[in-house]
């Protein structure tokens, strides 16, 4: 049965709790990470799920955190869409092996967190992704198949893998235009999968919407590389830790606007300068990219709503001096 888990802060105390019937049931137990969620409190929280719910707690007496802690490794994939593989001029079909980049984990940050623009971004962009949740020890690299796929994976979450364009590309730094403090918002709910249910990560719906207005809209059916030969080829030159995200890729919808092949050859006649100054100004035309005041709202679910993730709902605003 999936268990549908949230951390949450009360009184000044942070406490772990299953979601059944929009209520909250604390999972009995003192949980200082997400690893020691998985290790010491998954059983416990299973038998909540299995007994008639309690009075509990509503979502609104509590704050609700992310159900992800720090530090832990947030590990992504470009381009795993394949229709945000062709919006880009990439081949879906051609595609041989994944490409990986990380974020900081100082990035991570609750599923209600405003997410606060430097005030150097103009080019600011979303991307929805479907988060995979380790649950064991990876230390050499494992074979990976949809049959122990749950011996890998505890949980899905929701991921929001928050961009600055301007820095990312121009500047060709993934890692810093990706990890700003709250660009990776999780959560709310770390949904725990067990071995019969793994099959739902190819059959879950995304959407994201910006001030009402659908942006991005896909399925896990329609990732190039699955979860599972993600982490088989991942575990080849990476170690892994229970607690630990790989962020999956996001469908087609972004802000950002690949230049077409004559562009790109164009640009590259170009003094480096001048090429990414006209880059970020032909971008900044675009109404897409967030602005201070956007409302962005994000969520996963199975069409059968076994597994949904919740909901996300951040506000952009200007990040502090």
């Amino acid at each position: 049965m999936a268990v549908h888990i949230v951390r949450f802060r009360r009184a000044g105390a942070e406490a772990w709790g299953v979601v059944a019937a929009g209520r909250i049931q604390p999972i009995p137990g003192t949980f200082g990470t997400t690893a020691e969620l998985l290790t010491r409190g998954a059983a416990g929280a299973r038998e909540l799920v299995a007994r008639p719910a309690e009075t509990g707690l509503a979502p609104d007496e509590v704050e609700i955190l992310s159900p992800i802690t720090t530090p832990c490794r947030v590990i992504c994939l470009g381009a795993n869409y394949r229709q945000h593989m062709i919006e880009s001029g990439m081949d879906p079909d051609a595609k041989a092996f994944n490409m990986f980049f990380t974020k900081s984990s100082a990035s991570v940050a609750p599923p209600s967190t405003h997410i606060r623009k430097p005030a150097h971004v103009r080019l600011l962009d979303y991307e929805i992704e479907l988060a995979l949740v380790i649950g064991r020890e990876v230390g050499a690299q494992v074979a990976v198949s949809a049959a122990n796929l749950h011996e890998f994976v505890a949980g899905v979450t929701i991921a929001n893998d928050v961009s600055a364009r301007d820095v990312q590309i121009p500047q060709t730094q993934f890692f810093k235009g990706k990890s700003y403090r709250t660009f990776c918002p999780l959560g709310p709910y770390l949904c725990l999968l067990d071995r019969d249910e793994i099959a739902y990560l190819d059959r879950l719906e995304l959407t994201l919407t910006v001030n009402g207005e659908v942006r991005q809209h896909d399925t896990t059916a329609n990732l190039v590389f699955k979860p599972a030969e993600t982490l088989a080829e991942l575990s080849g030159f990476s170690d892994l830790s229970p607690g630990d995200v790989v962020l999956t890729g996001t469908p087609a919808g972004c802000a950002l606007k690949v230049p077409s092949p004559l562009v790109t050859r164009i640009g590259g006649l170009i003094p480096e300068a001048k090429k990414w100054a006209l880059f970020v100004k032909g971008q900044s035309r675009s109404p897409r990219y967030l602005k201070e005041g956007d409302v962005v709202r994000s969520a996963i679910r199975s069409p059968d709503r076994h597994v949904d993730l919740g909901e996300q709902v951040n506000r952009v605003t200007k990040a502090k001096p």
